[in-house]
């Protein structure tokens, strides 16, 4: 037993060392020109479901507003993805965009501000996580990773007239909710 005892010591040192997955930066500014300003409707009974689940569920261990109440202490986090705390949508949408980032509008109620090339730290209650924003293509895209490796992939683009969004939530190579938002001009 003693004789594997610098193994197991070893191993711990190998696994203290090993950090969870960080984002890679997306590049500033907007090359390709794209506008998605505008006021939009999102289109009822048309959301396309890719996943098996057809709504988002917050774990019951991890609402926003417990969140945004209690206190946690270290290592009493939920293990559940908290990354679905960070998710914002609405049936009414109004896009601002500027040179430098843009505007998402909720109902007329929530506003969330995703700057372009954005690499920063975003909390909510206890709850931190690592948000990258910026284009890529044609698409703008906001991945927001929490605490236990989940990420939470949004993409944002034009096509035919419409505003579509698409959203995954992912740990590793596991899946755990995606779908297609169609929004119309409202």
């Amino acid at each position: 037993m003693t004789r594997h005892l610098p193994l197991m010591f070893a191993a711990l040192a190998l696994a203290a060392c090993a950090s969870r997955p960080a984002l890679e930066p997306r590049p500033g500014g907007n090359p390709e020109q794209v506008d998605l300003s505008g006021d939009w409707v999102l289109r009822t009974g048309d959301e396309l479901p890719v996943s098996t689940e057809e709504t988002i569920r917050v774990p019951k261990s991890l609402t926003r507003r417990q969140v945004e109440t209690q206190r946690t202490r270290p290592g009493r986090r939920s293990r559940e993805a908290s990354v679905y705390l960070f998710l914002e949508s609405g049936k009414v949408l109004k896009v601002t965009q500027t040179d430098y980032g843009l505007f998402f509008s909720f109902d007329r109620a929530v506003v969330e501000e995703y700057n372009f090339g954005e690499n920063r730290v975003v909390t909510i209650g206890p709850v931190r996580a690592q948000r990258v924003s910026g284009w890529e293509g044609r698409s703008f895209v906001i991945e927001t990773l929490d605490e236990g490796g989940h990420v939470m992939t949004e993409r944002w683009q034009l096509e035919n007239g419409t505003l579509l969004r698409d959203i995954a939530i992912a740990k590793g190579d596991d899946t755990s909710f995606s779908q297609q938002q169609v929004f119309d001009p409202g």
